[in-house]
């Protein structure tokens, strides 16, 4: 399965001014096309070209580190265009995800802290994440493009830290990018698709 470059599932003004027009045209457009082409390319010579984009990531990990390195950024972008909408974000979440939030990570307010501090005291670039793990979830940050799926885990709310993802918008103020993203992008809907999979 050839990986291909997802449209938006909105337009470039859509997530103004949280995520500005000119990061979204350079993330998604040049980036994200990056891994996809990078990808693709390392992906056939390894004769894992007809591999799902899951399959790639966990077999490359530890293996092959540049066709990880791509598969695992695809794979995330994929996920996180999905993760944002426009009027997203706020603690109005599902019931089932609000029930999960409060059990399992002491609650929307606890669970907004760390997963900012996630996202801040991660050194460099990579990722925050919500994942479910052993039918609880949790929270965790990774380095690059490394994700909770080698980890035994499935995510099912990321957000990206690379300077890329936001430094047009905010410069060096990471933990502003994250409260945003938190209180004014997050696409609870899909978390809830995510979590509801993942908790079959």
């Amino acid at each position: 399965m050839a990986f291909e470059l997802p449209e938006l599932p909105y337009d470039y003004e859509a997530l103004s001014p949280y995520m500005s027009k000119e990061t979204l045209e350079f993330h998604h457009d040049k980036h994200h096309k990056a891994y996809v082409d990078t990808g693709n390319k390392l992906a056939a010579e390894a004769g894992l070209g007809d591999l799902s984009v899951e399959e790639v990531v966990k077999k490359s990990f530890g293996t092959h580190q540049t066709l990880f390195n791509n598969a695992a950024q695809h794979y995330n972008h994929i996920h996180f265009w999905k993760w944002m909408k426009k009027g997203g974000g706020g603690t109005s979440l599902p019931g089932k995800l609000q029930a999960a939030i409060d059990s399992d990570l002491g609650g929307y307010d606890k669970f907004k802290a760390d997963l900012i501090a996630a996202g801040t005291t991660q050194f460099g670039s990579g990722w925050a994440w919500v994942s479910v793990k052993d039918g609880k979830l949790v929270i965790s940050k990774t380095p690059n493009g490394e994700n909770p799926l080698v980890h035994g885990a499935d995510p099912i709310l990321g957000v990206d830290v690379w300077e890329h993802s936001y430094y047009i918008d905010y410069r060096n103020a990471r933990p502003k990018y994250l409260e945003a993203f938190v209180d004014s992008l997050i696409n609870w809907d899909y978390v809830l698709e995510r979590y509801e999979a993942a908790t079959k």
